[in-house]
C-alpha cells in the first residue's frame, strides 16, 4: 500500500492529539508527519515536509484555515485539504468547496465518518499516482503529445536550421503561434542517475513533461519538444526581465517534479532573445545553465543571466551570430565549471587530436596564432583581465610562437588555472555583493511588515530561487531565519534597554499582530517577552 504523508493544523493541542489517536494511520496508508497550531506555521512547514493531505481547523490566531488552504493551493496544486469546524455556516462550506477542499467535516469529529474521508483520499491520491506511473498511458501520451512536424519545427528553430522565408508559411502549416516580442528557452535535465530503480527513465521524463505542460503551458504559451534527451521548452516573454518571473515558476515545478514524479529536475533557464531566428543562442545559453549545476546543484532552477550575468548581456543581433570554435567548447566549458585536473585533461585531449603533426614553421603559427585568439576572446566574454593572465605589455603571439608542442601545452595550462582562478574570484565577489546588499535592506527595512524574499528578490532583480540558494549558502540560514534573528535581536534591545512595551516593539520589528510577535518571541527564546524580561533582571535568562 502507497503510503501519504498527513500533517493536522488545530491551534487546541488536546484535538490534534484525539485525532492522532483516533484513527490507526498506518491501517489506512498514510503517516503524521507533524501538526502546526496556526496557518503561518503551517504554510513554513509545509515548505520542508511537503504534505499530501493538510487537514485543517479554520478558526485560529495569525491565519486561519481558510487562508491556509488558498495559500497552500497557490504554492502545491496537488495537495489535499480537510477543513474541519465547529461552525455550520453555509458561507464557510461554500468558500471550502471554492477552494476545492476534499471534505468539510464538522466538529465533534466522528472516528468512522473521517476513517471513510481518508480511506476515499487514499484512493484518489493512488489514482493520481497511477496515472502518472501507468506505463501504457505514458506511452500513448509520448506518441499522441505532439505531432511529429512540430516536434521537428521546434527543433530546427533551436538548431539554427529554419530558413527565413520560410519561417512564417512553417508556422502557419503547422498551427505554431510564437509571437513574442521576446522568447526564452529553458530545457528540462533530469539528473537519471538520481531516478528510482525500477522505473524506466523515459517514463519519468514524459510524467515531469506533462506536469509541467498543466502548469506552465497557459501562463508562458510555452512550447514543450524533447531534444537530445531533455525535454526543452520555447517560452514568449513581454519582456526580457520576465525571465525573473519565469525562474521562480520553474523552482515551483522543479520541487513538485520531486514530489509528485521522483524526478531530479534541473531547469536551464538562457537569455532571452527577440527573434526566433536566435533561440540558438537562447538554447546554447540554456544549455550553460543546465552546467553550473555542478556549482549550484540539481534539482532547481538555474538562470544564466544570474549565475553567469557578465557574458553577452548586450541582445542579441536580428539575425543569429557566427559561434566560437567547437572544438574548444571542452577546455572552456572545464575553466568555468571542473577542477584544475579536469582542465588539464581537457587541455591534453584537445592539443592531442588537434595539434598539426609535422608541421611547416607558418602552419605551426596559423595554429599557435588560433590558440591566442581563443583564449582573448574567452577572457573577453568573461570580463577577465588579460594582464592578469598574460601579463603585462607581453607580446604573447610573439612568445607563443616560439614553444615546442610540450612548453605550449605547459603555458596553456597554465593560462588556463589562471583563467579559473579569476572566474571563481570573480562569481565569488559577485554573490558576495548582492548577500551583503540583502543584509544591508534587512537591517534597513526589517520593520516593514511585508518585507518578504519576494520583495527583496524585486530590489535585487533577481529570482528568489537563485536568491535562497545563494544566501543561505553564504550566511548559513534561510532568509526567513535571518530575518527572524534581526527583528528578534532588535526586539530584545527595545524590551530590555528601552523598556518599551510588547505591542510597540511588535509594530516597530515589522509584526501587525502583537500576539504572533509574543509567539514568535517564544518559538525563538523559550519564554514569552514578559518572562524573558523577568528573567534577564534577575540573571536567569535562556541561553
Amino acid at each position: 500500500m502507497n503510503k501519504y504523508r498527513v500533517m493536522l493544523v488545530d491551534d487546541e493541542e488536546d484535538v490534534i492529539q484525539v485525532i492522532i489517536r483516533k484513527m490507526n494511520w498506518e491501517k489506512l496508508g498514510f503517516t503524521v508527519q507533524g501538526y502546526a497550531h496556526n496557518g503561518l506555521e503551517a504554510l513554513e512547514m509545509a515548505e520542508e515536509e511537503q504534505p499530501d493531505v493538510v487537514m485543517t481547523d479554520i478558526k485560529m490566531p495569525f491565519m486561519d484555515g481558510l487562508e491556509l488552504s488558498r495559500r497552500l493551493k497557490e504554492q502545491y496544486p496537488t495537495i489535499k485539504i480537510i477543513i474541519f469546524s465547529g461552525f455550520d455556516q453555509f458561507e464557510y462550506a461554500k468558500e471550502a468547496i471554492r477552494l476545492e477542499a476534499e471534505e468539510y467535516i464538522l466538529k465533534p469529529i466522528d472516528a468512522d465518518e473521517l476513517r471513510a474521508v481518508f480511506e476515499r483520499i487514499h484512493a484518489s491520491l493512488d489514482q493520481e499516482f497511477d496515472e502518472k506511473q501507468n506505463i501504457n498511458m505514458l506511452k500513448n501520451y509520448y506518441m499522441e503529445s505532439l505531432p511529429i512536424l512540430q516536434e521537428n519545427f521546434c527543433t530546427a528553430l533551436i538548431e539554427g536550421r529554419e530558413p527565413a522565408n520560410s519561417l512564417s508559411r512553417d508556422m502557419m502549416d503547422y498551427q505554431i503561434s510564437l509571437d513574442g516580442p521576446y522568447f526564452g528557452v529553458v530545457i528540462l535535465h533530469n539528473s537519471i542517475s538520481l531516478a528510482p530503480e525500477g522505473i524506466n527513465p523515459l517514463l519519468i521524463t514524459m510524467s515531469v513533461r506533462r506536469l509541467w505542460e498543466e502548469h506552465l503551458d497557459a501562463r508562458w504559451h510555452a512550447r514543450f519538444f524533447t531534444y537530445l534527451g531533455d525535454t526543452v521548452m520555447i517560452v514568449q516573454l513581454e519582456q526580457p526581465g520576465a525571465l525573473t518571473k519565469l525562474t521562480d515558476d520553474c523552482q515551483v515545478l522543479c520541487r513538485l517534479s520531486k514530489h509528485v514524479s521522483n524526478a531530479t529536475i534541473t531547469a536551464g533557464i538562457g537569455r532571452a532573445v527577440n527573434h526566433l531566428l536566435n533561440l540558438p543562442e537562447a538554447y546554447e545559453s540554456a544549455r550553460e545553465a543546465v552546467s553550473y549545476r555542478v556549482i549550484y546543484g540539481r534539482g532547481q532552477a538555474i538562470n544564466i543571466m544570474e549565475v553567469a550575468p557578465e557574458t553577452q548581456k548586450e541582445m542579441p543581433a536580428e539575425s543569429p551570430s557566427e559561434d566560437s570554435d567547437d572544438r574548444f567548447y571542452p577546455v572552456f566549458k572545464a575553466i568555468k565549471l571542473s577542477s584544475p585536473e579536469e582542465v588539464d585533461r581537457q587541455i591534453d585531449q584537445f592539443l592531442d587530436a588537434e595539434a598539426p603533426v609535422n608541421p611547416s614553421l607558418q602552419e605551426y603559427r596559423f595554429f599557435v596564432m588560433e590558440l591566442v585568439t581563443e583564449g582573448h576572446r574567452f577572457i573577453n566574454a568573461n570580463h577577465l583581465s588579460m594582464e592578469a593572465v598574460f601579463g603585462k605589455d607581453e607580446d604573447i603571439f610573439q612568445k607563443v610562437q616560439h614553444l615546442d608542442l610540450e612548453a605550449l601545452r605547459a603555458w596553456m595550462k597554465e593560462s588556463a588555472h589562471k583563467m579559473q582562478a579569476l572566474l571563481r574570484v570573480s562569481r565569488s565577489d559577485s554573490t558576495r555583493t548582492f548577500v551583503a546588499k540583502a543584509e544591508a535592506y534587512v537591517h534597513e527595512h526589517y520593520s516593514d511588515k511585508d518585507l518578504s524574499v519576494e520583495s527583496i528578490c524585486d530590489f535585487l532583480g533577481i529570482s528568489a530561487a537563485y536568491f535562497s540558494t545563494v544566501f543561505k549558502r553564504e550566511t548559513g540560514k534561510t532568509f526567513i531565519n535571518y530575518l527572524t534573528d534581526i527583528r528578534m535581536d532588535r526586539a530584545v534591545h527595545m524590551l530590555l534597554d528601552e523598556n518599551e512595551k510588547t505591542y510597540v516593539i511588535a509594530e516597530a520589528v515589522g509584526y501587525s499582530d502583537p500576539n504572533y510577535f509574543s509567539y514568535a518571541f517564544k518559538k525563538k527564546f523559550g519564554v514569552s517577552p514578559s518572562k524573558y524580561k523577568a528573567q534577564q533582571q534577575a540573571g536567569t535568562a535562556p541561553a
